[in-house]
């Protein structure tokens, strides 16, 4: 059953994906993502009730612990900052990819922290999806010679580093201690993380000044979009006790996979709700560069 929560990670944040640049282009384009990302924080306090009335021992692990999980729930925020500054200046299709640069950080940290060993294949692997994300990230110029959007790269490798050390604190924990009591402080990073933010005067007036010009988009799209999100990181960081942090890490890579089939789908049958492009250089490039983390994906797992 861990590959169900394994995939659940990778299919529910491709979704979450295209919602987020739905949201963007249609609502917040002017906006700060640090305004967002007050929503998203303050969308942690609603697990946070029942989680301690099943795990009543949250606060039994000991203050040090809990001040380090909480940090990480704090940086997992920092990380989405980088990914909507990223979102904000281009198209979901691409920035998916990028995000494949987490799994060479996470390999890194796992084998620091948690003894985890790469192979030979592996570390092929992981080159291969290096080489997808620089792929990916090239763009036509009007003598028809290609560039990297460095900007867009960097903003993203910031992200992935990130996300890469959350999820080796959060493993380290939730072996040593409790997955539900490490996600508690998780939540709890996160929440502290949105009110920081929210403490700032001109984030604040935006914040409200958004809920009184788009109160549908902010209480309906906006929060369906966090409880996707949220689902899709509870059920990888769940499958990571069952599995090892390689493989999850491999099988989260796949979410360009199910981002490229959904903006498919939306171009084709929702164009109003998002749309990718779809010409034949881009098609034949972004297929190679799928290929590429495919392959790399099957090469980083462990036989």
């Amino acid at each position: 059953m861990w590959l169900v929560f394994a995939f659940s990670g990778p299919v529910l944040w491709a979704l979450s994906t295209h919602i987020d640049k739905y949201l963007v282009e249609r609502f917040f384009k002017e906006s700060d993502v640090g305004v967002l990302l007050i929503f998203t924080g303050l969308i942690g306090l609603l697990p946070l009730p029942f989680i301690a009335a099943f795990e009543p021992h949250t606060l039994g692990i000991g203050a040090l612990s809990i001040a380090v999980i909480v940090a990480s729930g704090a940086l997992y925020m920092g990380a989405m900052f980088f990914y909507l500054r990223a979102l904000q200046t281009e198209e979901a299709s691409v920035i998916s990819p990028l995000f494949q640069i987490s799994p060479l950080f996470a390999y890194g940290l796992a084998w620091a922290v948690l003894g985890e060993t790469l192979s030979a294949k592996q570390m092929l692997g992981g080159l291969l999806i290096m080489s997808s994300v620089f792929l990916i990230s090239l763009r036509p110029r009007a003598a028809g010679r290609s560039r990297i959007k460095l900007s867009i790269v960097l903003l993203m490798a910031a992200c992935a580093f990130t996300l890469a050390l959350n999820s080796v604190i959060f493993k380290f924990f939730a072996i040593r201690d409790e997955f539900w009591t490490t996600s508690f402080w998780i939540f709890v990073g996160n929440v502290v993380f949105g009110a920081g933010l929210l403490l700032y005067p001109p984030y604040r007036r935006e914040f409200f000044g958004l809920f009184k010009v788009h109160p549908y988009a902010m209480t309906t799209i906006n929060a369906a979009n966090e409880l996707i999100n949220l689902g899709g990181g509870l059920g990888v960081r769940y499958a990571m006790l069952l599995a090892p942090l390689s493989i999850v890490q491999a099988i989260s890579s796949t979410s360009p996979l199910f981002v490229f089939l959904f903006g498919i789908g939306l171009s084709l049958f929702f164009p109003a709700l998002g749309r990718e492009d779809l010409s034949k250089r881009s098609l034949i490039q972004k297929g190679a560069a799928a290929i590429l983390v495919i392959v790399g994906v099957v090469l980083v797992g462990p036989a």
